[in-house]
C-alpha cells in the first residue's frame, strides 16, 4: 500500500464545527481517508465521533466547515443522498428488516423492474435480485443463500448482509460503529478478513470501536477526537496503546483497573445446584462482603444466564439461593430486589433504562415505594434529592435531571444503571458486561466506583468478556463452560492461557471453592 503523502484524498473534512443547545459537539475538526485505507477514528464517549459520523451520513449539517469526496464539494442534503455519493454507515443496531430476505434487504427502495412489457406494470425481477446478491455475497466469502431470511442468520452474517448492501450502492467509504461489540472472537477475524478485502478494492474505512487490541490489528492509521476537537493521529506503525490512551483522556492511565485490597467479609450470597435444563447445571458458588468475583466463558457458556436466574428474570428448574445465610424464594426481579439482589444488565439500552424518561426517573424508579407517601403520590423534593445524590456521587455527566437518558453518552448511561440499582442499596450487585461499549476513561471510573462499593460491604458479581478486566478486577474468577461451573480460580493463581483452558474444555472442570 502507498503512503498517504502519494495519494490524494478520497475524504476529507475540513474545519467543520457543530453545536447544539448548551454542547459543542464539534470544533474546527479536519479528518481524512486515503484510498485503501482503515483509519480507526477514537475518542472517548461524547469526544464527537458520532456527530461527525452523523454529518458525514446527511443526518445532521455542519455549522461551519466543508466536506470533499474525491476532490469535489460535498454537501450531503440527507442520508439518501449521502448513500447515493458513495457514504455507507454500518451502525451497531443493524438496519434490516428481519421478516424478509437478504435480496429482498439489499435491493430494499430499489427494487429493479422486470424487463419488456412487464416493466409497465412494476413488476419486481427477483431473478436479478438473487443473482446480484449472490454475486455480492461471493464477493465476501458468505455461504447463506440470497433467499435466506435475515432473522435466522447470525449476527456476524446480519453484518455481511449489511455490508453487501454498501456495496450494491457502490460505497467508496464505509463506516463501521463498533462493529464488534456482538461478535465472537472468531467471528471478529472473520469481520477483519472481509475488511482487508474491502481496503484492497481502494474502499476507504473509517473504523469505529473502543477496543484498542482491535485497531492494531486492523487500522492503518488513528485519529483521535477529545471533547469535540481533533487531538493527535498517526500511523499504526507509531502508535502505542500508552500513546493512544493519552491522547483521548488527556491523561496518562497507568493502569486502567484501579482495584485495590479490601478487606473481604462473611458470605452474603450463596447459590447451591442452580439448574435451567438445557441452559445451566447445578450451578453452585458463595460470594462475600467486599468481593469481586469475575465470571469468565466463551460466548454461550450460560454466563447471562446464570445471572438472569439468580435474578429471578428466568426461573430456573432446581437449586437454592441463600441471602446472609437465610434460604430465600426468587420467582421474578420483584423478589430479587427485595431480597437485596440488583443487576445491571449486559444490554443497558433494552434493559437496564427507559431511553425516553429523563435521568430522573430512570434512577428513582426502583425506589418508588421508598419515595411515595400514604397516598402513593412520589415526594418530588425526595425523589430529586435521591437522583442529585447519585448523580454526583457517580459523576454522571449530564446537564440536567431532566435530561433524557437516551441523549447521554455510553458510559453515562451506564452510570445511570448503576445509580438506579444503587440507590435501593443492595447487598449484592450483578453486573453483566459493565463496561463493554464505553471507553477507556469511563472503564477507569466504573472500576474505581466498584471498588468503592467493595469497600461499602457490598459483594460484587462482574460477568465479562475482556480477560484483562477480569484478571485486574476480580478476586476470585469464576469458569463456566457449557452451562456448568469448569473451574473456580484465585486471583493469584489465574492466568489468561488457564481461564481459556477451562472455558473451552481442554482443561476438566475443578470442584468450587
Amino acid at each position: 500500500m502507498s503512503t498517504s503523502s502519494e495519494r490524494a484524498p478520497l475524504l476529507e473534512v475540513k474545519g467543520v464545527s457543530k453545536a447544539f443547545p448548551g454542547v459543542q459537539a464539534l470544533k474546527d475538526v479536519d479528518f481524512e481517508v486515503y484510498p485503501g485505507e482503515v483509519v480507526a477514528l477514537m475518542g472517548e464517549n461524547g469526544a464527537g465521533k458520532s456527530t461527525l459520523i452523523k454529518i458525514l451520513s446527511g443526518a445532521y449539517r455542519a455549522d461551519a466547515g466543508s466536506l470533499w469526496l474525491d476532490g469535489k464539494p460535498f454537501d450531503p442534503k440527507d442520508p439518501r443522498h449521502s448513500q447515493m455519493m458513495g457514504i455507507a454507515v454500518i451502525y451497531q443496531e443493524f438496519n434490516l428488516t428481519p421478516n424478509q430476505q437478504v435480496a429482498t434487504n439489499i435491493f430494499l427502495g430499489r427494487e429493479p423492474d422486470m424487463p419488456g412489457p412487464l416493466r409497465y406494470l412494476s413488476v419486481v425481477n427477483r431473478g436479478h435480485m438473487v443473482r446480484e446478491t449472490q454475486r455480492l455475497l461471493d464477493t465476501l466469502g458468505a455461504d447463506f443463500s440470497p433467499r435466506a431470511l435475515v432473522k435466522h442468520l447470525s449476527v456476524a452474517e446480519q453484518q455481511m448482509v449489511e455490508i453487501a448492501k454498501a456495496l450494491a450502492h457502490d460505497a467508496r467509504i464505509i463506516i463501521m460503529d463498533e462493529p464488534t461489540s456482538a461478535l465472537g472472537e472468531d467471528e471478529v477475524q472473520v469481520l477483519f478478513d472481509l475488511v482487508r478485502r474491502l481496503r484492497e478494492r481502494g474502499l476507504g474505512i473509517i473504523f469505529i470501536t473502543h477496543r484498542l487490541d482491535e485497531v492494531f490489528q486492523i487500522a492503518d492509521r488513528i485519529v483521535v477526537l477529545r471533547d469535540g476537537e481533533r487531538v493527535g493521529g498517526m500511523p499504526i506503525a507509531e502508535a502505542t496503546p500508552d500513546k493512544v490512551i493519552s491522547l483521548m483522556v488527556g491523561r496518562s492511565i497507568s493502569d486502567v483497573f484501579q482495584k485495590h485490597p479490601v478487606e473481604i467479609g462473611d458470605v452474603v450470597l450463596e447459590v447451591r445446584g442452580l439448574t435451567r435444563h438445557g441452559v445451566i447445571e447445578d450451578i453452585s458458588f458463595t460470594l462475600r462482603r467486599g468481593e469481586i468475583l469475575g465470571v469468565a466463558g466463551l460466548v454461550g457458556s450460560g454466563r447471562t444466564e446464570m445471572a438472569r436466574a439468580i435474578f429471578g428474570a428466568d426461573r430456573p428448574d432446581a437449586g437454592e439461593i441463600r441471602i446472609e445465610g437465610r434460604p430465600v424464594t426468587i420467582n421474578s426481579p420483584a423478589d430479587a430486589v427485595a431480597a437485596g439482589l440488583a443487576l445491571v444488565p449486559e444490554n443497558r439500552k433494552e434493559d437496564g433504562l427507559i431511553l425516553m424518561q429523563t435521568v430522573r426517573e430512570n434512577i428513582i424508579l426502583p425506589n418508588l415505594d421508598t419515595l411515595s407517601g400514604t397516598l402513593g403520590v412520589v415526594d418530588r423534593g425526595k425523589a430529586n434529592k435521591l437522583a442529585s445524590d447519585f448523580v454526583n456521587r457517580l459523576s454522571i455527566r449530564t446537564p440536567s435531571l431532566r435530561q433524557r437518558v437516551e441523549f447521554l453518552s455510553g458510559g453515562n448511561q451506564q452510570k445511570t444503571v448503576l445509580a438506579k440499582w444503587l440507590a435501593s442499596t443492595p447487598k449484592v450487585l450483578i453486573l453483566d458486561e459493565p463496561t463493554r461499549g464505553i471507553d477507556v476513561g469511563a472503564k477507569a471510573e466504573v472500576h474505581a466506583l466498584m471498588t468503592q462499593l467493595a469497600e461499602m460491604g457490598i459483594g460484587i458479581i462482574m460477568i465479562s468478556s475482556e480477560l484483562p478486566e477480569i484478571l485486574g478486577m476480580s478476586d476470585r474468577i469464576l469458569v463456566m463452560c457449557e452451562g456448568r461451573v469448569a473451574a473456580i480460580l484465585d486471583a493469584a493463581e489465574a492466568t489468561q492461557e488457564k481461564i481459556m483452558a477451562y472455558a473451552s474444555g481442554t482443561l476438566e472442570a475443578t470442584p468450587g471453592r
